[in-house]
């Protein structure tokens, strides 16, 4: 049976997505065992600068991030109407403008009662439930062809990089309709 076939801008930009989340998640998890330690501190992890290293990829998934999201809007729109799709753009969107809002200070300073603060460990966890929930829903409906889709390199002869401005442009024009 052959694969089903995914828009290789969605492929592109769904992929390098996910290619930051995974560093943003672990340094993440890194940062708050060592800096926050509400719950017992982590120290498996050598000393670093692991919030320059968090904050760093954080810098690199925000641009990735919103053109995603201008994506998922225009021409990935129908794909939003799935619950595990919405929630994790929201998750990520959440993650990525609490991270931006942030001092980097905060944490080296031990100044843990910043809302924006518990906003970004709310959104890191949000994003941890809605990424398994959208891998078990991509499962769930296509199986390891739909995740497969995902990965493949073929594209199709209306499907590249000249044309993916006309599908956002498409994609808008439908969503605000």
């Amino acid at each position: 049976m052959p694969l089903p076939y995914q828009p290789s801008l969605l492929r592109l930009l769904h992929g390098a997505t996910a290619l930051l989340v995974l560093p943003a998640w672990l340094t993440g998890l890194v940062v708050y065992a060592r800096h926050d330690g509400r719950f017992g501190r982590l120290h498996l992890v050598p000393d670093g600068p692991w919030i320059d290293i968090h904050g760093t990829v954080g810098v690199l998934l925000w641009p990735m991030a919103l053109l995603f999201g201008v994506y998922a809007i225009s021409a990935g729109r129908a794909r939003l109407r799935q619950g595990s799709n919405a929630v994790a753009l929201l998750a990520l969107a959440l993650a990525v403008v609490s991270g931006k809002l942030m001092q980097e200070h905060w944490l080296r300073a031990g100044q843990l009662h910043h809302v924006v603060y518990n906003l970004h460990l709310t959104a890191w966890l949000l994003l941890s439930v809605a990424v398994l929930w959208h891998v078990a829903a991509v499962l769930r409906r296509g199986g390891q062809a739909l995740a497969g889709s995902m990965v493949q390199l073929r594209v199709q002869a209306n499907d590249r990089p000249r044309h993916w401005l006309g599908q956002l442009q498409r994609g808008l024009r439908r969503a605000v309709r």
